[in-house]
């Protein structure tokens, strides 16, 4: 299958999911909205459970796209780690599989999929890398840390400052997910996150 044909299916199954829960998305209907067979989209995923981690990598991946963008911005790292900040809340907000996944909390209308790697016989390579282990809240803490200190990090800095760094992308992050679970005064984000770096060694 063409990588558009599979983009749409997975397309036509978050828009089912936005209608009704996750229960009651049935597969021929997400194959009908995508203009394929039946047949075609359980090759594609294998079945529902293979639809939903397939679906649920795709947000991952989007999250974690729009993180490298906020920290590639033409700001200082201030700037960029509190636009970080504003991306993870607002797509929390905006997108239930990602504030699910930042958080582990999954509602009933919701798939939730083992993060635990399932055994895969297909033959899609994206589906191959659905079927493999999940992130869980703590592997994007980790993630997004990484991300920002490989961005942020000058190279022959100190040991210690390279730690501090990672510290304080760390505190950003997790002060994201906080502000997920517990959202803020409009506005709130940013100015928490300044304040908070205000008193961190960031460059």
């Amino acid at each position: 299958m063409m990588p558009a044909a599979r983009e749409s299916l997975l397309d036509a199954a978050y828009t089912a999911l936005a209608r009704r829960p996750w229960s009651a998305v049935r597969m021929v209907d997400v194959a009908a909205a995508a203009g394929v067979s039946r047949q075609t989209l359980y090759n594609e995923f294998g079945g529902k459970d293979g639809l939903a981690r397939a679906l649920v990598r795709r947000e991952a991946d989007g999250y974690l796209a729009g993180v490298d963008r906020a920290l590639t911005g033409p700001s200082d790292a201030r700037d960029r780690l509190t636009a970080t900040a504003e991306w993870t809340t607002t797509t929390a907000r905006e997108n239930a599989l990602v504030r699910a996944m930042l958080t582990g909390c999954w509602s009933e209308r919701l798939p939730a999929p083992a993060l635990v790697p399932v055994r895969s016989g297909s033959a899609v390579p994206a589906q191959r890398r659905a079927d493999g282990p999940l992130p869980s809240p703590a592997d994007f803490v980790a993630l997004v840390r990484d991300r920002a200190v490989a961005v942020l990090a000058d190279p022959g800095v100190p040991r210690t400052d390279a730690l501090d760094l990672a510290r304080s992308c760390e505190l950003v992050v997790r002060l994201a997910l906080s502000c997920v679970a517990a959202p803020p005064a409009e506005g709130g984000v940013a100015d928490l996150v300044r304040s908070a770096l205000h008193r961190q060694s960031v460059p």
